[in-house]
């Protein structure tokens, strides 16, 4: 772990969805999840709900790869918010407009659309079992889950697995309570992310999260992105709307080639070094 040491990173989130970005593609890093927790711990270390590296390009085509680690540790194969945030990173490095990162997911392509705004495409929804996926066959539309208030989800998958309940207030759901289990429920081989959805009269869609890895976070790209699929699985509305968080808005589209787009602002919070005191 001694390359680690001194290492610089750069603080990010989008709206509020938090991450320490290391760039790596100088030189490979030695990450363990025990490495991962600790730089992401709020008490003794940076502070995070994902920790991502920035490594050199697996695919002609794309600028760079993006590996995305939870704050436990696990690794995770997609998140919009930290999309954004390193394709604003590489634009203000390069001076361009578009870029493409390179995941587990597949190719992201990303693109500015003012100062701080960035819309990027997260590829196609996956709205078969064996995709999200289930451990069995499901209608995915009606996932047979049923936890305290929470029942009949959508089960959605953006590059990692989504189950989706829409609720008359997503105020009074103790999701801190409930969330652990929906994760960790055995029709999700993979665990699965938590969002619990109101259609609003307005047509906006107001969303809390709980994601797997992590808990509840202010945000989450992937997520409002299935929460928009769902939704317009469901007949709830259209393939465009916008998504309200507890962090802020993001604008979300199904288009017809059922890529989903997402635009959202990011923010830079500050950039250090790690120092040899956080290492476990």
């Amino acid at each position: 772990m001694a390359e680690t040491t001194g290492r610089p990173f750069v603080k990010m989130h989008g709206l509020g969805n938090d991450f320490v970005v290391l760039d790596a593609r100088a030189g490979a890093l030695a990450l363990t999840p025990a490495l991962v927790a600790a730089i992401a711990d709020r008490r003794t270390g940076v502070g995070c709900d994902q920790l991502v590296v920035i490594e050199p390009a697996r695919s002609k085509g794309a600028d760079i790869w993006m590996s995305i680690h939870n704050a436990d540790g696990s690794e995770v194969g997609a998140c919009g918010n930290a999309s954004r945030c390193v394709a604003w990173l590489l634009m203000e490095e390069t001076g361009r407009a578009e870029v493409v990162i390179e995941t587990k997911a597949g190719l992201l392509d990303a693109e500015r659309r003012g100062p701080s705004l960035v819309a990027v495409d997260m590829g196609p929804a996956r709205l078969d079992w064996r995709d999200i996926p289930l451990a069995r066959p499901q209608d995915t539309n009606h996932l047979d889950i049923a936890v305290g208030p929470l029942a009949d989800p959508v089960g959605i998958g953006m590059g990692n697995p989504h189950a989706v309940f829409f609720v008359d207030d997503v105020e009074a759901i103790d999701l801190a309570r409930l969330g652990p289990g929906i994760e960790h429920h055995p029709l999700f081989p993979q665990r699965t992310n938590v969002e619990i959805v109101r259609v609003r009269a307005d047509g906006r869609l107001r969303m809390r999260v709980w994601e797997r890895g992590a808990g509840i976070t202010s945000a989450c790209g992937t997520g409002a992105c299935a929460a928009l699929v769902a939704a317009a699985r469901r007949g709830l509305s259209g393939r465009a709307a916008e998504v309200v968080l507890d962090g802020g808005t993001l604008a979300i589209e199904w288009q017809d080639d059922d890529h989903v787009m997402m635009t959202g602002p990011v923010a830079l919070s500050f950039s250090g070094r790690l120092d040899a005191g956080l290492l476990p």
